[in-house]
This record gives C-alpha cells, sequence and structure tokens, in this order.
C-alpha cells in the first residue's frame, strides 16, 4: 500500500509540472490518472519504498539528468557526422559488460540510458551475472574491462548512489 502511496504523489507532481498552470480541471484529471496508474502498477514500480526517504538521491537525480542530457548531446553528434561523412569508419558490433548495479530499477535504468544514448543500444541484461549486452555502433574495444569503462562507467556511478 506504502508503494502506491509513494507513486500517486510522484505521478501527481509529474503531472502538475506537464500541465502547468493549475486549474480545478487538471487537478481533477491529475488525480484520476495518478490514482489509476498507482492502484494498477503501485506493486509494481517500488520495491523498496523506503529509499524515496533519502534526499540526498534526489540530488544525486539532478546531478544525473543534466549529465545523461550532455552524452546525449555529445552522442547525437557523434552519430550524425558518422551519417553525414560515410568516409568515417564504424565497427558495428555487440559487447558485454559487467555491472554492479544490482536493483531492476537501476538496471532498467542504466539499460535505458545505455539505449536512449545514440549510438549505443542495451540488447540483454543479464542481472544474475551482472552483464549487459550492448550493441555498440562503433566499438572501441571487446574486453569487457575497457568497454564497461566506456560505455556504463559514465552512469554506473551516479545510478548506485541512486538506486542502490
Amino acid at each position: 500500500m506504502r508503494s502506491r502511496i509513494i507513486l500517486f504523489i510522484l505521478g501527481l507532481f509529474v503531472w502538475f509540472l506537464l500541465s502547468w498552470p493549475p486549474d480545478l480541471q487538471h487537478l481533477l484529471v491529475g488525480v484520476l490518472v495518478a490514482g489509476f496508474v498507482a492502484f494498477m502498477t503501485g506493486d509494481m514500480f517500488v520495491q523498496r519504498p523506503q529509499l524515496f526517504t533519502h534526499i540526498k538521491r534526489y540530488f544525486w537525480f539532478a546531478y544525473y539528468l543534466p549529465l545523461f542530457i550532455w552524452e546525449c548531446i555529445k552522442a547525437n553528434i557523434d552519430v550524425a557526422y558518422r551519417v553525414s561523412h560515410p568516409d568515417v569508419p564504424i565497427h558495428p558490433g555487440i559487447v558485454k559488460v559487467k555491472t554492479t548495479l544490482k536493483s531492476e530499477t537501476g538496471l532498467t535504468f542504466l539499460a535505458n540510458s545505455i539505449t536512449l544514448t545514440p549510438g549505443t543500444l542495451s540488447v540483454d541484461v543479464d542481472q544474475d551475472g551482472g552483464f549487459l549486452y550492448i550493441h555498440w555502433i562503433d566499438v572501441k574495444d571487446k574486453d569487457i574491462e575497457i568497454a564497461t569503462k566506456i560505455v556504463v562507467e559514465r552512469f554506473e556511478k551516479i545510478l548506485r548512489r541512486i538506486f542502490e
């Protein structure tokens, strides 16, 4: 029940941010939508609701967002350059990288962060072994340790502080 309440509050907060300026109609629809989502998915969304009480996690998330946006901008420029200049060599392939994240939410955020960054795509997650399989547009090294440093490390350190 506690996870549904937390999800309702978060959903309502996001709804208010997206439907600014607030009025009575938006408030009522927001309460209905947030309530429906919390009722239907509340038990799946939050496995450990006590993590939401740690304020420093929100600061780390606020730090993570601009970093993620910056990495996306850099990757977009790189991919656009590769597309517009066919002479630039690409070496596509799937690499295996190691992660120390254990929580499902942390792994999901990491896999989505990698996928949303152009040039990389999360193909599979091996939660038990702690591995991700990433399709990379320009494989720089197939060694697990080196590929992990290049692809995963920039996001993983921050996501560990948020979700672990």
